[in-house]
């Protein structure tokens, strides 16, 4: 988990791939949003026809309630057990989650309001409706949206978004016109967002 100088320096990015990758699918990426910070990337524990995931899903956009609760607060003892052992400030760990990778991240956040302190969401989408929101106020999430994205509609990304910022959260939301693949603009948005809260 080493770091250096730079952006992002003395900061985590808790790196969640999306489905079908591993732990050493986005850190090239994270590399280069954010080349001073430490990164910390898990394997999703979930095989889906081979291909790993953070939590099983009963059909494409549907996604089995009890099976993401469980695996979310599994993420977070992760993430806790992580701080302790290599000594990283819990309240500088930010996610950079992409699809799966983001909806794990935006489910830890509306479920633990202390385990993040941000996040960077590429193609999310609304996980569950809480019952009741966590305190996340001071924390900064970045959210990247395609509007023409096949798994992640405008209204469940807009309806993320609302319930982040109904918790406190300060959400940025930047839109491209693309699909689920990421547009070159948005990694340069994620790259400033960094840049700001690392």
């Amino acid at each position: 988990m080493p770091g250096g100088d730079g952006p992002g320096a003395g900061s985590t990015l808790l790196v969640l791939h999306g489905t079908g990758g591993d732990e050493n699918d986005l850190l090239p990426l994270a590399r280069e949003l954010a080349p001073g910070a430490n990164l910390l990337s898990p394997r999703g524990p979930v095989l889906e026809h081979g291909m790993p995931r953070f939590f099983r899903r009963l059909g494409v956009g549907v996604f089995d309630l009890e099976d993401l609760a469980r695996r979310t607060e599994e993420l977070g003892r992760f993430a806790r057990s992580a701080a302790a052992r290599y000594g990283f400030d819990p309240a500088r760990l930010i996610a950079l989650g992409y699809s799966n990778g983001a909806n794990i991240g935006a489910s830890l956040l509306l479920t633990d309001g202390t385990a993040l302190g941000g996040a960077v969401l590429l193609r999310p989408m609304l996980p569950f409706e809480a019952e009741r929101l966590p305190d996340l106020a001071g924390k900064g999430v970045l959210i990247a949206a395609g509007r023409r994205d096949p798994y992640a509609s405008p209204a469940s990304v807009a309806a993320l978004a609302e319930r982040l910022r109904a918790a406190g959260a300060e959400v940025e939301l930047a839109w491209s016109d693309g699909a689920h693949a990421l547009e070159p603009q948005e990694l340069e948005s994620a790259r400033a967002w960094l840049a700001r809260h690392c």
